[in-house]
Parts: C-alpha cells; structure tokens; sequence
C-alpha cells in the first residue's frame, strides 16, 4: 500500500502529505495525524522527484501553449460559424414587437 490516510496505524517510515508538502517521520510505528492521505516515499526519492517534474513541465510547456492557442481558434471559429448560422436562420421577428398593423412597408415599396 503506497497511500495511507489520517488515522491510520503505521510502521516505520517517513510519510509526505502532497497537498501542502508536510512530512512525517515515524521512528518505531504511530498513527498519522488528521485527515489527510499521506504517502510513504523516502526523502531521497521526494528531493529527486523536484527536478524531474521541473523538467517535464517546461518540456511540456510550448505544447501546452499551442493546445491553448488552438483551442481557443477553434472556439472563435465555432462562435463565428454559429452566428452566421443564426443571422441566416433568423427572418427577423422580435417578441418585444406586436407587429399587429402588420409589418411596416419599406418606402420603396409605397412609389
């Protein structure tokens, strides 16, 4: 078992809780305090994991940059595709209008 929660009876070991970087050492066996998930990994491996992620995240960052200009063309592309639909679709009546004359004439249509 590689996570343990708040509580819980453990042996020997040093534990880490993820969310806000706490660490534990217990020397013979204990309980862990509160509620947390806590994970037992050696300091060596916790120091060395630092880096590693690091380097991954600006390994990753241009490709993360390009999803997010891509996403948001895509949405700008959807939106201006979806109004031009509307407009096309649209034969111009409006509810807050009654329209109960009919619809006025356009003053070409009156010569």
């Amino acid at each position: 078992m590689l996570t343990y929660k708040g509580g819980n009876t453990v042996g020997k070991g040093t534990y880490w809780d993820l969310a806000n970087g706490k660490r534990i050492d217990v020397a013979n066996e204990g309980v862990l305090a509160g509620t947390a998930t806590y994970v037992r990994m050696p300091s060596a491996v916790m120091l060395l994991a630092g880096p590693i992620i690091g380097l991954i995240y600006a390994i990753l960052m241009p490709v993360i940059g390009i999803a997010a200009v891509v996403t948001l063309a895509a949405g700008k592309a959807v939106k201006g595709l979806y109004d031009l639909a509307a407009k096309s679709v649209s034969f111009g009546w409006q509810p807050k209008n009654a329209y109960l004359a009919g619809k006025k004439k356009k003053k070409e249509e009156k010569k």
